[in-house]
């Protein structure tokens, strides 16, 4: 089957349906989905969306100045000052749209009740309780499936891209339903497949986020940067005996949020911790509260510390955290009165698809946006709540670059009788995720040295052996997305000979701005 269309867009996060919404008002567009909508990370995003919209206290300067300071000297200004400006306004069209934020509770009926988080210098996240993602999600997917302009096929991930006379034409993708290639030509596409936590054994990411995107991409010949920066958030929650079994689950997160409204980390022995790691204690960049955590863990010898949230109000936790009270209480917890077992786990890619502020890729008619795509927006470390609005902003600005593509129509194009044929058992691939899982948690996690990072690449060659054909099911291929991104990010970890933001060598352990303060952008050659 080919189907033809003016864009396509590839996932269905919040910079998909940004970009879906924008792109639709004036062609054809079909968006792809590797599982069903609202399958994504951003319906998971809890914390909120970073916007300066309080002009009285706050400011768009302000706003650049936190993000430039996160990011460690690798942030694309340019980028940012985009961010920061553009945001507003799309957060307001947002709002437009329908998004219910939270209100202030003030005499006069005030605005909305913005919150506080780690390395921000002022209030300015917008947020929906604790479930600012699906609020956000289903906004968007709403009124993409009220204009009806769109056309949404479901469990129908991309497989590979189409490159003809060094442009991007299409894609090849599976139709999960019934096991057929279909291929999708268009003027461009628009990559919005988001991350790749799943490659680490502890991640707070769905399922679906094993770096398709960036591995299409990159075997395409996209370039690819800073794919050693991944963010660790500080505070999942540490399962229950219980629930130790279901390794692949995600771990649930318990919002940055939590500690800006006044939550507390305790080590094993009771202990506060933090003012011995940074002058802002729980509110200090995320990197530095996930290293601080983990030492503490290997020092008291404990898989876990604590979050205690003994200085807030019971009433205000099951009001401002509704999703994290009832999560929390359905595994044994009340959190209003017992400390949460928390760990880091792997949260968010900083690197990914190198684009310019527009979106596009160093490849013709090739757009990436969102998580899976990498304009020096988050530097070496992306400050909390940045993600959503980077979702949001590049992915109207990649559709409008993309509506400008001229056609590809004329362009020849053979279409390949493929029939997948699954070589290896599910039982197989399920065992070979855990090992690229467990080889990456522990050789390129959140404190990684030389022999760490090359014993890792050790077993996931090792892995990769077990791959060593011609495959077309997309099961496999993922297998083998995991592979590539593992490796990707190992090399940059390796290349990187310094400490910075989210990369942390213990056997280089100071930032090095004479040789390092730059971007590390890698390239395959198709």
């Amino acid at each position: 089957m080919v189907k033809h269309c003016d864009i396509i867009i590839v996932g269905g996060g919040i910079a998909g349906l940004r970009a879906a919404l924008t792109a639709s008002k004036s062609a054809k567009v079909i968006l792809l989905l590797k599982g069903k909508i609202g399958e994504g990370a951003t319906e998971k995003a809890q914390g909120g969306i970073a916007a300066a919209i309080d002009s009285i206290k706050d400011s768009t300067q302000y706003h650049l100045e936190d993000t430039l300071e996160a990011g460690a000297g690798l942030c694309n200004e340019e980028a940012v000052k985009i961010l920061v400006n553009e945001g507003v306004a799309r957060v307001k069209e947002l709002i437009e749209m329908g998004a219910r934020f939270d209100k202030a509770e003030t005499e006069a009926g005030g605005g909305f009740a913005l919150a506080l988080e780690g390395a921000h210098k002022r209030r300015r996240i917008l947020h929906a309780g604790d479930a600012t993602g699906l609020e956000i999600e289903k906004t968007l997917g709403n009124n993409l499936i009220k204009e009806g302009l769109a056309e949404i096929h479901e469990e129908t991930p991309g497989i590979d891209l189409i490159i003809k006379d060094s442009r991007c034409i299409g894609i090849n993708a599976q139709n999960l339903k019934t096991g057929e290639i279909e291929t999708y030509l268009a003027n461009a596409v628009i990559l919005a497949t988001g991350g790749l936590c799943q490659i680490f054994l502890y991640t707070t990411n769905p399922l679906s986020a094993t770096g398709d995107g960036v591995a299409m991409a990159y075997r395409a010949g996209a370039e690819v940067t800073d794919m050693e920066f991944v963010q660790f958030h500080p505070t999942a929650l540490v399962q229950f005996k219980e629930f130790e079994d279901i390794i692949a689950l995600p771990q649930f997160l318990i919002s940055e949020a939590v500690r800006g409204e006044g939550g507390i980390l305790l080590n094993k022995l009771g202990e506060r911790f933090m003012e011995k790691y940074h002058s802002k204690l729980e509110l200090a960049p995320r990197d530095v509260v996930s290293r601080a955590i983990f030492t503490e863990m290997q020092s008291t010898g404990s898989d876990h510390v604590y979050l205690s949230l003994q200085n807030i109000e019971p009433e205000n936790i099951k009001k401002r955290f509704p999703v994290i009270y009832k999560t929390c209480l359905e595994r044994g917890l009340d959190i209003t009165k017992d400390n949460i077992p928390v760990a880091p786990a792997a949260h968010y890619a900083m690197g990914g698809i190198k684009t310019d502020v527009k979106g596009q890729t160093n490849i013709s008619g090739l757009f990436a946006a969102g998580e899976c795509a990498s304009l020096g927006v988050h530097g070496a470390n992306r400050l909390a709540s940045n993600s959503l609005l980077d979702g949001l902003v590049f992915g109207q600005r990649s559709a409008l670059a993309a509506k400008k593509m001229p056609s590809s129509q004329t362009i020849e194009f053979d279409q390949e009788k493929t029939s997948p044929t699954p070589h290896l058992k599910e039982v197989e691939l399920q065992r070979l995720k855990l090992i690229i899982k467990s080889a990456i948690w522990k050789g390129a996690g959140i404190i990684r040295s030389k022999n760490s990072l090359i014993e890792a690449l050790r077993k996931i060659e090792i892995a990769e052996k077990q791959l060593n054909f011609m495959i077309s099911a997309f099961k496999e291929i993922e297998v083998m997305n995991m592979l590539t991104v593992s490796k990707l990010i190992i090399q940059a970890a390796l290349d990187r000979q310094e400490s910075r933001g989210a990369h942390y060598r213990s056997d280089f352990p100071e930032k090095d701005d004479v040789i390092w303060k730059k971007n590390l952008v890698y390239k395959n050659t198709p």
